[in-house]
């Protein structure tokens, strides 16, 4: 194994190599091929790596996103389809497989630690949309573009805040508790939240996104509620196959985003890309902090921060998509979604180090 890790971190190096003398020799936009290689090999190279593993999806991910920066035209159509039709049937597939791993056990926190479920969704849908709201003025984006990051703070958060807070020594249950009341709580705070903010830079149809979040979100998810009802412990394969079809639906969606705004990207993306991580780490950075002023104990702390800064961008996507303005509003969950993962394992190596009070 060791060697065959050695293989891939040298393939690695002479993709990189590839890619650096490309650029140097004036070939830069053919050099697309050996990124995407490069960002694969070191996605193989870290699933081996204890430290290192955690990043291997955000890897792929990269892998995906340059393949659309440099190829968009193998992403947008194929024949007269348009792959950006696929978005809301991925995004429905996605929240069946969360409604499937859910049951009335998910909302125990509820009774066992109130205080911490209400702290926990105020801070999610305030903490988050004022953000956007504020960060969409500091940069004076163009207004679909700044509407998108504001429409990522108005989400609930995504099903990766869970696997970061089992990593993070945080408490899971709470974590799977607020996950589900946020997204379930999302067919209505999110329009009225977007239409409050977002509603300054576009038109927002409240009914519109409230049907479209119903549709995409909350019939699948009892659907899945049912089917686990139905078949708990019968259908073990499905517990198995549904994360991977759930990453990989993820990976579509942002390739696919990617390419529709390539153009658009290409002239605000690192701007945008600061915006985006601003976003993200001060909602780790104020959830923390508004429970540690509320006298709350470290892993409650902790959770909290991670659900307040990890979104649900594929929702934000799908409802870009929704508005006719995928291009524009839905660049910043496909920025978003990344930088979450790799700030997030970041983040949950760093707490994972640091014992909580009952370890301690």
């Amino acid at each position: 194994m060791k060697n065959l890790t050695n293989i891939f971190y040298g393939l690695a190096l002479v993709a990189a190599l590839a890619v650096v003398g490309m650029f140097v020799a004036g070939y830069a936009a053919q050099s697309g091929y050996f990124l995407t290689a490069f960002f694969i090999f070191i996605a193989l190279a870290f699933r081996s790596h204890h430290f290192l593993k955690g990043f291997t999806y955000t890897m792929t991910i990269f892998a995906a996103v340059t393949m659309a920066m440099y190829f968009p035209q193998f992403f947008i159509k194929i024949g007269d389809f348009e792959l950006k039709s696929l978005i809301t049937p991925l995004l429905q597939i996605i929240m069946f497989g969360m409604g499937t791993t859910m049951s009335l056990k998910d909302f125990s926190a509820v009774i066992q630690t109130p205080k911490a479920v209400v702290v926990g969704i105020l801070a999610q849908f305030t903490i988050m949309p004022l953000l956007g709201f504020g960060l969409a003025n500091a940069f004076d984006f163009e207004p679909e573009i700044a509407a998108g990051i504001v429409l990522v703070g108005c989400s609930p958060s995504g099903l990766a805040s869970n696997v970061i807070s089992y990593l993070a020594k945080a408490n899971v249950a709470l974590s799977i508790t607020l996950t589900a009341i946020a997204t379930l709580m999302a067919p209505l705070a999110t329009p009225f939240l977007m239409k409050q903010l977002g509603g300054q830079f576009v038109e927002v149809q409240f009914w519109n996104m409230v049907i479209d979040i119903v549709k995409m979100v909350l019939v699948p998810i009892i659907i899945g509620l049912i089917f686990n009802k139905l078949f708990y412990g019968k259908a073990k394969w499905l517990d198995k196959t549904m994360p991977v079809v759930s990453m990989a639906g993820i990976a579509a969606i942002i390739t696919i985003i990617t390419a529709s705004g390539r153009d658009n990207l290409l002239s605000i993306g690192l701007l945008l890309l600061v915006a985006c991580f601003l976003h993200n780490v001060l909602g780790y950075f104020l959830g923390y902090w508004v429970c540690k002023l509320l006298r709350m104990d470290e892993k409650t702390c902790r959770t909290i921060a991670i659900e307040v800064g990890m979104q649900n961008g594929g929702l934000a996507s799908g409802l870009a998509k929704g508005m006719g303005k995928l291009a524009t509003v839905g660049l910043a969950p496909a920025i978003f979604g990344p930088l979450m993962n790799i700030t997030g394992s970041s983040l949950a190596t760093w707490w994972s180090s640091k014992p909580t009070e009952n370890e301690a």
